[in-house]
């Protein structure tokens, strides 16, 4: 062989080797790929992108203010009778015990006086009286008959509404003589501020009739002795709307609620001296009385019977 057959020869060699050694690399590379795409195995693929590290520390609230998940909210206060602020009374309410089975439940509390209205007690006012014919003693507060005729009717001004119902007056004459009257009537213009209509049984107990008007002082009183006070509910009263009278009461009432299971509802009174549930909340509940001292009487158990004078085991404290 010549010198350029066997240069060409050694050449070829390479050229075979070479080729030789790059597809056993690509096979191995190949191979190697494979092997790490197969699941489960892990691969030391050398350094990695640093990821941040997974904190265990609770995420903060996104509001402000907020309390943590974990805290224990305070129960919350118990709603105030009718939206009073008045101090409890620092003695628990006695329960009154009842005289017979299925009988009314009652409590009696005391609270800060409400606020006064024109009527108020240890003051004296000055004005006249007149006479009317009273009936059966019947008139605008609607207690029905009067048990006697001692009775009389306010003025429009201070009958405030029907707040001047079942109040006891005595009433004062400038020759010395004197009488207790209930009122259970209005007297419309043109009585004026001050003057009672007194009824001709009660004005006659301080002049003859023949007097016309009588010039006179008067005054809240609380009587003695007259027994317990009564709840009437009004003709219609269901469920769904009522009308709630309080009779024979010793002191003037202020302000009447109904429970309502959340709390107290105060009712809004009408001229005709029934405290009124338009939309029957409260209906045939317990319900709570307060006077113009602030002593409060609270009375459940008694149904919505129309019309029906239903006896409690409670009275007013006297003054």
């Amino acid at each position: 062989m010549t010198a350029r057959q066997v240069a060409r020869q050694r050449r070829r060699r390479r050229r075979l080797v070479l080729g030789a050694t790059l597809a056993l690399t690509a096979a191995s590379v190949l191979a190697y790929l494979v092997t790490a795409l197969l699941p489960g195995h892990k691969v030391d693929a050398g350094p990695a992108a640093a990821t941040p590290p997974v904190s265990t520390q609770p995420k903060a609230s996104r509001t402000a203010g907020t309390a943590s998940p974990s805290a224990t909210p305070s129960p919350s206060s118990s709603p105030s009778p009718s939206g009073s602020t008045s101090p409890k009374s620092k003695k628990p309410p006695k329960e009154a015990k009842a005289s017979s089975k299925g009988a009314p439940k009652s409590s009696r509390t005391s609270t800060t006086p409400p606020s006064a209205g024109r009527i108020r007690p240890n003051t004296s006012y000055q004005g006249v009286a007149t006479a009317y014919e009273a009936g059966v003693g019947d008139g605008a507060c609607l207690f029905g008959p009067s048990p006697d005729m001692m009775i009389a009717a306010m003025n429009t001004t201070d009958y405030e509404t029907s707040r001047a119902c079942g109040a006891y007056v005595l009433v004062r004459a400038a020759n010395g003589k004197s009488i207790t009257v209930r009122i259970t009537n209005e007297c419309p213009l043109p009585c004026a501020p001050g003057q009672i209509d007194l009824s001709q049984q009660a004005f006659a107990k301080l002049a003859d009739l023949k007097v016309g008007r009588l010039p006179i002082t008067w005054s809240l009183v609380s009587p003695g002795s007259i027994g317990t006070m009564s709840i009437r509910y009004k003709t219609g009263s269901s469920q769904y709307w009522c009308g709630i009278q309080v009779i024979g009461h010793r002191n003037p009432v202020a302000r009447l609620e109904v429970s309502t299971g959340g709390g107290w509802r105060q009712l809004p009174r009408t001229s005709f001296n029934y405290f009124v549930s338009a939309d029957g909340s409260g209906c045939g509940k317990a319900i709570r009385i307060t006077d113009i001292y602030g002593e409060q009487l609270t009375v459940s158990g008694l149904a919505v019977l129309p019309n029906v004078k239903q006896p409690t085991q409670v009275q007013f404290a006297r003054h």
